[in-house]
């Protein structure tokens, strides 16, 4: 067995601004004057978001599928995570819902839940607006075909439209686009469950029925009353958009299950329960045997 992961102690001192955006607590700190900046992120109270985040960030690099760097973390006693920030060097992260604003005649960008205009289309529009080179719009949208499977991999609900975006950077007397890093993958594993109902749903078999019916935040027509899971959203897109999702077919090739346990098995065991390593795994295991089927 791999060590377990570091936990980062972060300083008072260090703490810069509070972050605003989303509902969970979060605060900006840096190290020194010359370090990069983090996110320190606490976990919503009896969830599993703080492992879950580092889980999902791990299952991202074994992959090779780009995605922001998160460690665990400790602030005055308290667990949680951090997320190294990527919008630096000259970078803007400007969000999906800004983008779709633009594109998408009517998108409100501040609604929050049932957004029903933030379908993989209408991503697909924001694409070829920002990237208009055949060969650039074609590996952004490559790129998020590999965000949108990892979600079905790990149980990803929570790809809202803040959930993505675009860096920009000026060069000259121009503006440059890049799909940003994969972020934010906290609400995944089943991290909200506790161990009595996960225990039940291994118990009773049913952790694929659990997979199925998480209600994702990207739909796939407007028309429907809430987002397909995240599974089912690559199911359909496979079939509409096969060339897209090659690349991501490829990358779940290269690894095997043994790989997703011991990433798991890496969370220190007072960070995370045993019921709640044996169901990430589980619901790991059933997602990747659907998504191989899928990609043959």
């Amino acid at each position: 067995m791999s060590d377990p992961y570091p936990i980062i102690d972060v300083r008072p001192e260090w703490v810069l601004e509070p972050e605003e955006m989303g509902s969970k607590r979060k605060f900006w700190y840096r190290q020194t004057e010359d370090s990069a900046v983090w996110l320190f992120k606490y976990p919503q109270p009896n969830t599993g978001q703080h492992w879950a985040e580092k889980v999902a960030a791990e299952v991202a690099g074994l992959l090779g599928i780009q995605s922001a760097k998160v460690e665990l973390a400790e602030f005055e006693g308290m667990q949680g995570s951090v997320t190294e920030s990527f919008a630096r060097g000259g970078r803007t992260l400007v969000h999906g819902n800004q983008m779709l604003a633009i594109v998408v005649h009517g998108y409100d960008p501040e609604r929050e839940f049932g957004q029903a205009s933030h379908t993989l289309a209408n991503i697909w529009r924001v694409m070829d607006r920002v990237f208009p080179a055949p060969n650039a719009v074609r590996l952004a949208k490559s790129c998020m075909a590999e965000y949108l499977m990892l979600d079905a991999l790990i149980g990803n609900t929570d790809r809202h439209h803040e959930n993505w975006g675009i860096l920009l950077k000026r060069t000259g007397n121009r503006w440059r686009g890049f799909l940003a890093p994969s972020y934010d993958h906290a609400s995944s594993l089943g991290r909200e469950l506790l161990d009595v109902r996960r225990d039940m749903l291994l118990a009773e078999n049913r952790v694929g029925n659990y997979a199925e019916r998480g209600r994702g935040a990207v739909y796939w027509s407007e028309e429907e009353r809430h987002g397909p899971s995240p599974l089912d959203l690559v199911r359909r897109a496979v079939r509409k958009y096969p060339d897209l999702f090659r690349r991501a077919s490829r990358k779940l090739e290269r690894v095997d299950e043994a790989d997703f346990r011991q990433i798991i098995e890496r969370v220190p065991s007072d960070w995370i329960t045993p019921s709640s390593q044996i169901f990430a795994l589980a619901l790991m295991r059933y997602n990747y045997k659907e998504l191989r089927e899928l990609f043959r």
